[in-house]
């Protein structure tokens, strides 16, 4: 399928999709940006109130996004990220996956922000997973790519088989060692949040507070439903060296052919990639913010 055959499907599909509110509007920040601190927007936050092509990108966009990853890395397993499968139409973002042509690799969107980021901070998406196996993701990634927070990560597949993962969000992190290779995460079971619902199925919010080094919580849908905190979970291993998770973080959103997955044949098929609509990952909106030293009378957020 040709980037200009997407653009007009796309075009029309997403006008009878998409009637609500497009922005945050009144809604509140459920984590508290603690004692004497206040939380302020940062300029990354992005309603997509403007249009981008796939392949022609506004300032809008291009003040705060590449359309690319935070490097020349291309991705896991059979991911291959092209900058022609990202794109913001009818105020949302997309993130689009289709077969690479005669090979078995997955063309997929991802954008980073120009931006790095620390704690105190609080990120939150609105988003509505594909419906294809791959992995959709929002997720922070530290420029040396040691440290990571998944804000969301995500499987919205509605095949038999993939029954469990439709039904589940992934709330973890990463700490790594990079020569000779070493990760860890969290495997607690918590990990996998789990209260009945099919994530395909609608637009969520998730979100994290990454309140310090050894502390991150993280939201759905305005509820807070898991807590990390500690040297034991966060780094048993000793990994950051004493730590944490301290280096400021790039935010990514993207699609992925996750290997774990792929080498276990689960890979999205022709015939699922060519469902133009089913294989999007859309984001309404990002907000970002800042907990700062409050300096006086502070505005309410917005």
């Amino acid at each position: 399928m040709t980037i200009r055959t997407l653009c007009v499907l796309v075009t029309l599909s997403c006008g009878s999709l998409f009637a609500a509110d497009r922005d945050w509007g009144s809604l509140e920040i459920p984590a508290k940006a603690g004692e004497g601190r206040t939380w302020k927007l940062q300029s990354v936050s992005d309603d997509f109130s403007y249009t981008a092509k796939p392949t022609e990108k506004p300032s809008e966009f291009t003040d705060r996004w590449r359309d690319s990853f935070i490097n020349k890395w291309l991705g896991p397993g059979l991911t291959e990220f092209n900058s022609g499968h990202s794109y913001v139409t009818n105020g949302h973002l997309g993130i689009h996956a289709s077969r690479k042509p005669d090979t078995k690799k997955v063309y997929t969107g991802a954008i980073s922000s120009k931006e790095t980021f620390t704690y105190p901070l609080f990120v939150e998406a609105r988003v509505k997973i594909s419906g294809l196996v791959l992995a959709s993701n929002v997720w922070m990634l530290s420029s040396d790519s040691t440290q990571e927070i998944d804000i969301l990560e995500a499987y919205g597949s509605q095949r038999d088989s993939e029954t469990w993962t439709a039904h589940r969000l992934h709330l973890s992190h990463h700490v790594f060692i990079r020569d000779p290779f070493q990760d860890y995460q969290p495997t607690d079971e918590e990990s996998w949040y789990f209260n009945g619902t099919n994530w395909r199925k609608d637009f969520h919010r998730i979100g994290v507070h990454w309140r310090d080094p050894w502390h991150l919580e993280y939201f759905v849908d305005g509820k807070r439903v898991r807590t990390v905190s500690g040297r034991e979970m966060i780094d048993p291993k000793g990994f950051t060296r004493g730590t944490g998770l301290s280096k400021p973080m790039h935010i990514i959103i993207n699609a992925e052919d996750q290997d774990w997955r792929s080498d276990q044949g689960i890979t999205p098929t022709d015939e699922e990639l060519s469902d133009v609509e089913n294989g999007i990952m859309w984001v309404d909106w990002i907000r970002v913010y800042k907990a700062e030293k409050m300096t006086g009378d502070e505005p309410l957020p917005p």
